[in-house]
């Protein structure tokens, strides 16, 4: 019997300039209940609008304007008020690709949590604190009592996701559309989460919707898989047969672009007389946290723990951990985002301290970072224009139209039309919106670089010729890269030297070929096991 109707839909955008642009075409499929479809395609094909719409929603600028939704006996794009807003969260549910869409940041985790518990089910008391937190627990977040009295920018970007799971989750809906769910954690929390999804779908005989670029991820999960490209659907069919024999050229090239570790890493630089640019001596760095009955503050768990690394001028070190390791810190401490270190921070032979915005210009300039999600560094007021001169403007002097010049180029290196300059980041996919950050960080032409899970967003093929960037970027000019990511065959792509870290301890740190084919630590071993279990699963 038929759960999910949807015939005919189309759904359209209209940029600043009041430009119509097909965002979906006519899509037509249809689900039994209980069944799991994936929906996979590059950045900007139309699945996440699909997805969405499925929930009566469409971004800011974006229209339905043809076709049906129907799950059950519901017309969904009927659906007014209080009714739509019953149906979402209660009936249906979705969790999105950017946890803080959906986050309040004046709000705790536990708050939010405890109002979503009180509208969609009758806990109350007691048993709703401990309803918040058994979520809380299920979804992988250690120490939920402690999480639950923190604001979303006070944990890390997989815990958010991880937040955001536990919320959709709450009213046990029948319809779960899940867009990028997963694309902050690491791969053995990965699981854990996948693995309570199925249980949940089981359980509850839920009807479920998954949006990916993660191939591994999509066939794991998923009994049918929709391809598509530039708003419609190329492809439909068993997961198996569009794995194992692909009928269009777009599909094969996505399941050809799947990254793995025993692929070849990055050529040598070639730098002559290397020295190194960037070391940290027993870096430490704790966050405060609130004490007593009047907040006041103390020092909290070392978030790092005396690391002490070396990056060579030319050289990409990868940083590889699970949620709540310590990377992002590490990163934020380098970059200025955060300050009060112990230890050492020595760039370029200086020693570096406080707050970005109270070091000198030139060395802001050549420290860039790419954040793990654009919408929480891009301005949402400014056009992509705007985001992509200001920095050649401030740093270099240029004038509006060598700005513009240069932008146009940028976005084409990073594959963007430059029919995007006029558009803003909330009307973009979140594909795009990262690589639109990726090109504002390299406006200013830094020496370092820091990418903070920077392809986590992006599917495998515009993954694969980012990589392919930022490798050629560092062979043209000798720049450093930090890059941070939970994904082992990534981390493999690119780096020189590989560091693991584990609650804000470095486990293990070598040449790329040495952690990953011999590691010492039994924590690095099983972040290996993790990634040979999904590889084999594809």
């Amino acid at each position: 019997m038929t759960h999910v109707d949807v015939a005919g839909l189309r759904i359209v955008y209209r940029d600043d300039l009041g430009r119509d642009f097909t965002a979906v075409a006519s899509a037509t499929f249809s689900m039994g209940r209980g069944e799991t479809l994936g929906i996979v395609g590059e950045s900007g094909s139309g699945k996440s609008t699909l997805a969405r719409a499925l929930l009566g929603y469409a971004r800011q600028g974006g229209l339905i304007s043809s076709g049906r939704i129907r799950v059950g006996d519901t017309d969904v794009l009927a659906l007014k008020g209080k009714d739509l807003r019953r149906f979402r969260g209660g009936r249906a549910a979705m969790v999105p690709q950017n946890p803080l869409s959906s986050l309040s940041p004046h709000m705790t985790i536990g708050t939010q949590l405890r109002e979503l518990v009180t509208l969609h089910t009758e806990f109350s008391g007691s048993t709703l604190q401990d309803h918040v937190l058994s979520l809380m627990v299920k979804t992988g977040l250690r120490d939920p009592e402690v999480l639950a009295r923190r604001y979303p920018h006070e944990i890390s970007g997989g815990q958010r996701q991880r937040a955001v799971i536990a919320a959709a989750l709450v009213g046990t809906p029948e319809l779960i559309v899940l867009d990028e769910p997963t694309t902050a954690l690491d791969k053995t929390v990965e699981a854990q989460v996948l693995n309570l999804i199925r249980d949940i779908q089981r359980d509850m005989n839920a009807t479920l919707i998954y949006v990916s670029h993660d191939l591994h991820v999509i066939r794991s999960m998923c009994q049918r898989i929709l391809v598509m490209k530039d708003g419609e659907i190329v492809e439909e069919g068993a997961s198996d047969e569009i794995f194992h024999n692909p009928q269009s050229g777009y599909c094969k090239s996505l399941v050809s672009a799947i990254p793995r570790i025993e692929a070849s890493g990055p050529s040598a630089p070639r730098v002559p007389n290397p020295s190194i640019y960037l070391s940290m001596n027993d870096l430490s760095f704790s966050y405060s946290a609130h004490s007593g009955i009047f907040g006041k503050r103390k020092r909290g768990p070392a978030a790092l723990n005396k690391v002490n690394l070396a990056i060579t001028r030319g050289h990409t070190l990868g940083v590889v951990g699970e949620s709540g390791s310590g990377k992002s810190t590490l990163a934020g401490l380098v970059s200025g985002l955060i300050s009060g270190h112990d230890g050492k921070i020595i760039v370029d032979g200086e020693p570096v301290v406080g707050v970005a915005r109270r070091r000198r210009k030139d060395l802001r300039r050549r420290i860039q970072m790419v954040f793990q999600d654009p919408l929480s560094s891009l301005n949402p007021t400014h056009t992509v224009a705007d985001i992509l001169i200001r920095p050649m403007r401030l740093y270099f002097g240029l004038t509006a139209i060598e700005a513009r010049s240069r932008a146009v180029a940028l976005l084409a290196d990073l594959e963007l039309e430059p029919e995007l300059l006029p558009r803003r980041p909330l009307q973009l996919s979140g594909g795009q919106q990262q690589r639109v950050a990726i090109a504002r960080a390299l406006a200013a032409e830094p020496d370092l670089l820091i990418c903070d899970e920077v392809t986590s967003a992006l599917d495998v093929t515009i993954q694969a010729s980012v990589l392919d960037l930022l490798l050629r970027l560092q062979d043209m000019r000798g720049t450093s890269f930090i890059f941070i990511s939970h994904d082992l065959a990534v981390i493999a792509r690119v780096s020189h030297q590989i560091a693991v870290l584990e609650n804000g301890t470095m486990r293990e740190f070598g040449t790329r070929d040495a952690v990953l084919t011999a590691p010492e630590h039994p924590y690095t071993r099983r972040l290996l096991e993790a990634s040979d279990t999904e590889k084999g699963e594809t």
